[in-house]
């Protein structure tokens, strides 16, 4: 139902699901450590459905927001816009203090490590081989979602979808192909500051992947159900925004981590 105000402002209603969504946090963290020292994945198992059942809950009122409710109007989604990328603005932070690990442990290696980098004992990747398949995984991702971007706002509402189901195929192949690596991995993250890096760094970027893929999943079943239009989907565009994000994340970490760093 649309409501009417004297301000261009959306202030949201009360909503339980930043509570249950922070218990779920809470829950998956204490699980993990609970499951590294104990074996047991109960409480790991539960925080995880918390956290994606109010995830869920909350992004079904914010798309309900945003087209049935009609909320979303031109100055809120400005400042939507803003949100965004400060949020991104904060990654970059997050990243950066990882490179900034990596670099500050690789062009001075201490003599704990052999003076040398790689530490001595340790066998990196080939970055000519799998990372680099990912890295023209990640490329290709990045040009399907600007395709399922500009054909929705050309109004080809077929190949919009076509082109997003497209970018969540090759999100979900870099996935699974990372997790191909970390199996075949010739060294752990306890091999020294090296394997701690490189494995919190990719690891990460991963998660951040996962996240990116669910953000295009949600996007894809609001397309069906016809919620974006071409002057009005900033949904789709928020992901797109995040999708290019961790597309550039990577580029650095292949050329730094992988290559120069292997």
């Amino acid at each position: 139902m649309m409501s009417h105000s004297h301000h261009p402002f959306h202030l949201v209603e009360m909503s339980p699901w930043p509570l249950t969504a922070s218990v779920g946090a809470l829950s998956l963290t204490v699980g993990l450590s609970y499951w590294f020292h104990f074996n047991s994945m109960l409480i790991l198992s539960l925080g995880l459905a918390i956290l994606t059942l109010s995830s869920y809950q909350w992004w079904r009122d914010i798309s309900r927001e945003g087209t049935l409710q009609g909320h979303h109007n031109t100055f809120v989604v400005v400042n939507l816009r803003w949100g965004m990328i400060l949020f991104i603005v904060s990654e970059v932070f997050f990243f950066l203090s990882f490179f900034w690990a990596f670099f500050h442990a690789s062009l001075a290696p201490s003599v704990e490590i052999g003076t040398q980098w790689p530490p001595s004992g340790v066998l990196p990747f080939n970055p000519f081989q799998v990372p680099l398949l990912n890295t023209a995984i990640l490329l290709a991702s990045g040009v399907t979602v600007t395709w399922s971007h500009h054909s929705l706002m050309a109004g080809n509402h077929t190949q919009a979808m076509q082109a997003l189901g497209l970018t969540i195929v090759l999100g979900m192949y870099f996935t699974a192909l990372q997790a191909y690596e970390y199996l075949e991995a010739p060294f752990s993250i306890s091999e020294a500051v090296y394997g701690s890096t490189f494995f919190v760094a990719t690891g990460f970027h991963g998660l951040h992947v996962i996240i990116g893929s669910s953000f295009l999943l949600i996007c894809l079943v609001r397309m069906m159900s016809y919620h974006f239009t071409p002057n009005h989907h900033f949904g789709f565009e928020a992901a797109a925004w995040y999708w290019h994000f961790v597309d550039v994340v990577w580029l650095f970490l292949y050329v730094s981590i992988y290559w120069w760093g292997g």
